[in-house]
């Protein structure tokens, strides 16, 4: 196959891994801009330098890049504290440190919920990949430590999972705002209205005895 890069465009030969990972890089890019349907592989090998050739050799499917996307994505996973809830840390604090995370995972890279929405709105693979390796085992996660926390006789009897999809829908939806629809909110705003959604959340799930503490 003809290479359809011109001499004069070629980059300079990279070591694999590191092709590979700008590769990658572009790949997220041009998907969160444009979505799926709108990036072909001519255009993602033109975007790193490369023939596509040379991309197909790196990612022999598309669902291998798909994989490496998700593994980029999930490197900087929007939790960083491991359950149990640590020792002498009350629930507010808790849940207002796991806010912060999931609010700082959407802004910190406007690529990553892009990326997922582009996904999402167009029944593409990699939406339903990502919930299964990276989503469904969070809200698992976070639907069990609320679970430990009603077995305590601190939050009222309910379903944990939604509980759990209550809490992040919420953090969620506010963190897409900032992004796709670009809210005005300071960092001083951000904060307050995390704090205002936490008070929101945990006065719907404490028990009376909790919330008369």
């Amino acid at each position: 196959m003809q290479s359809s890069l011109s001499p004069s465009k070629r980059q300079p030969r990279l070591p694999s891994a590191e092709r590979r990972r700008l590769i990658v890089d572009a790949a997220i890019k041009l998907f969160a801009e444009k979505g799926f349907r709108g990036v072909t592989t001519r255009e993602l090998a033109a975007q790193v330098g490369v023939s596509e050739p040379v991309l197909y050799m790196h990612f022999h499917t598309k669902r291998d890049l798909y994989s490496a996307i998700i593994e980029t994505i999930a490197a900087t996973p929007p939790q960083s504290d491991s359950d149990p809830q640590p020792s002498g840390q009350d629930d507010r604090a808790y849940f207002l440190k796991l806010a912060r995370h999931l609010l700082e995972w959407h802004t910190g890279d406007p690529c990553r919920p892009r990326l997922l929405l582009h996904s999402a709105l167009e029944g593409h693979e990699l939406a339903s990949l990502f919930f299964t390796r990276q989503i469904a085992p969070f809200f698992d996660t976070l639907a069990a430590h609320i679970q430990s926390r009603i077995d305590a006789g601190a939050f009222r009897p309910t379903d944990p999972l939604s509980a759990a999809r209550a809490f992040c829908g919420m953090i969620g939806q506010y963190a897409q705002g900032l992004v796709i629809f670009k809210l005005p909110d300071s960092q001083e705003k951000q904060k307050e209205t995390l704090e205002q959604m936490i008070d929101l959340f945990l006065s719907g799930i404490f028990t009376p005895q909790s919330k008369s503490k």
